[in-house]
């Protein structure tokens, strides 16, 4: 069963962490630059470790080049 989650995307950053904002809403910082879709990567690596679900079941619906992301997880 699929759900989706809002993510608010922070690239750069120091060190790498998921938090959880509300039920569906959620803040990730990346290392990786904003550039040439490296941020996307690494929250989408960041993302399935910490629901524990290969990279493949996660993937950005909306949102690919803003820091406001809606990413569904299967």
């Amino acid at each position: 069963m699929a759900f989706r989650i809002w993510v608010t995307a922070k690239p750069q950053s120091k060190r790498e962490e998921v938090r959880k904002i509300s039920y569906e809403e959620y803040s990730v910082a990346v290392r990786a630059p904003a550039r040439e879709g490296k941020a996307n990567q690494a929250l989408i690596e960041l993302i399935a470790h910490y629901f524990s679900v290969p990279k493949s079941s996660v993937r950005i619906i909306r949102g690919q080049t803003s820091r406001r992301k809606l990413v569904e997880i299967e």
